[in-house]
């Protein structure tokens, strides 16, 4: 069986003051993209930074990223980032017109450690919308039960295909713990209502490699891992990049007798289009 290894490069979040490997310039982004790709993950988060490290909404800088990963990676499967932490709503989706293979969709608002992540209905809409247009698919990202249900709307509403790609986030302060039996829960529920999608699962901080595991166990179709979501490698001792964290993913898959999936298997396993 393959697994896709997902590298969430960047984030919104940390800063080079927490850990100097974070890329934040698209140069940046894209070498560290192309080491994490050489060490087996073949799906890209993306997210893009102003010159201060704030989070950036700008088409250009996510642009500029994809044309960098393009050239030097290969097959690899670009995905934008259209959250909203420290981002202007009305500025989220302005990317999409540059036609990466899939952009992350948050169904429904939650609270995070310092703010309410808000995800308006007619917002997630016009989102989903946009990327039925330009033909990206969506990657849901599950922080609560009721965003399964959301994404099931979108279906019904003819604003996505029966084939959307869901990732449960666990391990945010707030919002959903790191909890095996809540990822049996959320998982029962996106196949009783959703059985055509794919999935994945997410920890953030010290629970990455955790929740990883139990995502193994159950035969996800894809791992996460990267800077955005756990700037350590032990407790003691910080990633020196986000290929070393690929690296460590890609042992956990090989451990659990399944391959690392190539980049023409993985847009398979997606059900994108080959490069």
């Amino acid at each position: 069986m393959n697994s896709v290894i997902a590298v969430a490069i960047t984030g919104s979040v940390p800063r080079k003051k927490d850990n100097p490997a974070v890329p934040t310039t698209v140069d940046e982004q894209i070498e560290s993209t192309h080491q994490a790709f050489e060490a087996g993950a073949t799906l890209v988060h993306i997210h893009v930074r102003n010159d201060d490290e704030s989070p950036s909404s700008d088409p250009d800088r996510f642009a500029a990223v994809q044309e960098g990963v393009r050239k030097h990676c290969p097959g690899m499967i670009v995905q934008f980032s259209t959250g909203g932490r420290g981002r202007d709503p009305s500025a989220r989706g302005l990317s999409l017109v540059h036609k990466p293979d899939m952009a992350s969709l948050s169904t429904g608002s939650v609270n995070f450690p310092s703010i309410v992540y808000e995800n308006h209905a007619t917002l997630v809409n016009d989102l989903a919308g946009s990327m039925r247009t330009h033909g990206i698919r969506p990657e849901i990202e599950i922080f609560d039960l009721s965003h399964i249900h959301g994404a099931k709307r979108l279906i019904e509403e003819g604003l996505m295909d029966a084939h959307p790609h869901v990732q449960f986030v666990m391990g945010v302060k707030n919002a959903m713990p790191a909890d095996e039996h809540l990822l049996d829960i959320l998982l029962a529920e996106t196949k009783r209502v959703i059985p055509g999608a794919t999935w994945t699962a997410a920890g953030i901080g010290r629970e990455q490699a955790r929740v990883m595991g139990w995502a193994l166990a159950r035969g996800a179709d894809a791992v996460r891992t990267g800077l955005e979501d756990n700037i350590r490698v032990t407790k003691d001792r910080l990633a020196v990049s986000n290929a070393e964290l690929v690296s460590l993913a890609a042992e956990m898959v090989t451990r659990d007798n399944r391959k690392v999936a190539t980049p023409t298997e993985a847009r398979a396993l997606l059900r994108l289009p080959a490069a």
